[in-house]
Order: C-alpha cells, then structure tokens, then sequence
C-alpha cells in the first residue's frame, strides 16, 4: 500500500506534497458538505451542524500540519533514495581515495544507490574541510576527513575551520606511517638512512601526505627520536607524494604503509610505525623494534556537514558501519595495509575528545602550534 500510495505521488518530497493535497481535498468536500447540510435546517439545528464540522475542520488541519511536519523524518527513514556524492579532500590515488572507492560498490550493495565519488584537494585537505558546513546537510554530500590533520591544522592558525566546526560521524579505518625508499636505493635499512641523516643534517628530503599530517607528525617524532634533521616536503596527497619518490625528487617518503601495495616491488619500506607488524608486510620492522618509539598514522572516516540532523549523522555512520562488517571489503582492506576499526556516531564526543588532547600534547613537545 505505501508503495502504491508512493508511486501515485511520487518521491518523498512529492509525496509529502501529494499528502498535503489529498488532506485539502478532505477539508474541502468537508467544507461543501457543511454548506449543504445547513440549507433548510432550523437555526439551532445549523448551529450544532456548524459546530460539529468546525471541530471536523480544525481535526483536518492539525492533522496537515503534523504530516507536512512529520514528512522530512519519513524521507530521511528511507534514506537513501538517490546518488550520493563522497567529496575526498585529496588527490586520487591515495589512502582516501583507495578506501573510499572499496567502500563504493559495498554501498551500491547495502544501500542500492549508487555513490560519486569527487576530488577537492588543497592545503592537506583543509580547502575541502573549511567549506564542508556550506554543503546541504540531507546526506546527499558526504566528506572525507582525517586524523590527525582536522586536529593540527587549526592549531597553526587560520585554515578556515576549526576541529570543534566538523561533524564526523564514523572513523572506519587507521593507517599507520611508514618509511620508503626506492627498490634500488643505497639506504637498504633504516639505520643506513639515520647515518646519512646524522652526517648530512637537512639533506635527507622525506615525501608526505600534507602539512600539518600524521605524515609530518610522524617525522618530527623521527628527528627527535633517531637524532637527526630530515627535511619533510609536503605533497597535496599520497599519489602525488609517492611518484616524487619514485622520481627520486626527494630522498624517501615518509607516508603510510598502504603505499607498499600499490606499486609492487618498486619501492622498499624501511620500517613501520605500528605496535606490531602488519600481516600485508610481514616482512617489514616497526619502528619500535629498531629501538625508536614511533607508533603513529591516520584515521580516516566520513564526515557530513554540521547542519544534518541527529537522524542522518547516526544513519550515515550506521551504514559505513554495517559496509566495515563486509567480508568482501574487510579483505580488501587487509590486503591493502589498512587497519579496520569502528569508532560510530555515539562513541564520536568521547573518541575526538582522547584523540585532540593525544595529538595536542605531540604537537606541542614538537613544537607545532607554538
């Protein structure tokens, strides 16, 4: 029946609409079946007709009022019922576009509608992310957004947002940082890079992901921790940053780990910075385990303007929710590095609460913000 009375007035906006119409229609027959049942009748016999079909008249209209009312929450229950349109906030190629696109065909699955996925790089995602909130908040433009760079770039002044501006709403995957070479580079082990570094203060030229990254983070933490001055040169993203390594543009890339399976054996990683290594690199040493305390990366999840309802904001994160709980993208994701995680909507205050005063407290003994 819901789906017969759809069809007949259209989609939600036109079925709001289509709703609006027939109740007015009611009221009207209603209102002619007044003035007909007062012709000939006595005057207390008109005024109990008259009474009786105001009470009918005002019953209508309420009724109207709370379905015109109660139409948006019914379209966003059905939600959703067209493209969606998935803004990455850096080039393609990288952990944000390649994650994003594994989540594409799980969404076409789980939802039915199809997902665009589009491009808006510039300032290490901070162009995108100062104008997620002038974006419509129906659900139908959903952002990228990354940790910990939403957390450190306002703290080096005016990129046009600030963390407490933004509305994740699920961080569904991590990614820890890594240090590459090229497969034909002299630096054949981390110690071999740190020696170089300490007798070349400056000269060793390290490739990321944006400024103000957990890429640049990750290497002031070296510096400090192996002794040594690297100069870190930042790229609009991943892609970008890993061909100036391939094109020995700079000397190695301190990037994320999932940069080692997507170009075969043409680069070598030197270390990792998780607790343990990855099940994709088995291979590949922690950082930790070559005597430096370096465990640090990327959060990445989606985003949606600051103007979506409480509904959309838990409904969006319950769909990146359920797409994580996919065997088929779960392997997808494991084989390209990344690490899964679930952190919702309702965990959200709780989680960007820990993760600015962590990060707040790295970038200033690194002296970041400062």
């Amino acid at each position: 029946m819901a789906l017969a009375h759809r069809a007949k007035c259209g989609a939600i906006r036109g079925a709001r609409d289509c709703g609006t119409r027939e109740l007015a229609s009611g009221l009207h027959w209603q209102i002619s079946s007044l003035h007909k049942g007062l012709n000939g009748m006595t005057h207390a016999g008109q005024n109990k007709i008259w009474e009786e079909q105001m009470s009918i008249k005002k019953t209508l209209i309420a009724t109207s009022l709370a379905l015109m009312v109660a139409m948006p929450a019914l379209a966003q229950s059905d939600f959703p019922t067209k493209t969606i349109t998935y803004i990455i906030p850096f080039n393609a190629g990288g952990e944000s576009d390649l994650s994003a696109r594994f989540q594409q065909a799980e969404w076409k699955e789980h939802t039915g509608e199809d997902v665009i996925i589009q491009y808006q790089s510039g300032a290490g995602g901070a162009q995108a992310w100062s104008q997620l909130n002038s974006i419509p908040g129906d659900g139908y433009t959903v952002m990228g957004i990354n940790l910990p760079h939403t957390v450190l770039q306002p703290m080096e002044g005016s990129v046009g947002y600030k963390t407490d501006e933004l509305t994740p709403v699920n961080y569904f995957h991590y990614t820890p940082n890594a240090i590459f070479v090229t497969k034909d580079s002299d630096y054949k082990t981390l110690q071999d890079l740190i020696d170089y570094a300490k007798e070349n203060p400056g000269a060793v030229t390290l490739a990321g992901s944006g400024a103000k990254s957990a890429n640049n983070l990750g290497q002031l933490q070296f510096d400090e921790l192996a002794g040594v001055k690297t100069t870190y040169i930042p790229f609009s993203g991943t892609g970008p940053s890993i061909t100036a390594v391939l094109g020995s543009q700079t000397t190695a890339g301190f990037n994320y780990a999932t940069s080692g399976t997507n170009q075969g054996d043409a680069l070598r990683m030197l270390a990792v910075a998780s607790e343990k290594r990855l099940p994709a690199f088995p291979d590949v040493p922690t950082f930790k385990e070559l005597g430096l305390d370096i465990v640090g990366g990327a959060y990445r999840g989606v985003a949606v303007p600051d103007s979506a309802s409480e509904e959309m904001r838990q409904k969006i994160s319950d769909i990146v929710t359920e797409i994580n709980q996919d065997p088929e993208f779960i392997k997808k994701m494991e084989d390209g590095g990344f690490v899964l995680t679930d952190i919702g909507y309702e965990q959200m205050p709780e989680f960007m609460k820990k993760m600015k005063a962590e990060y707040t407290k790295s970038a200033a003994a690194l002296g970041i913000g400062n």
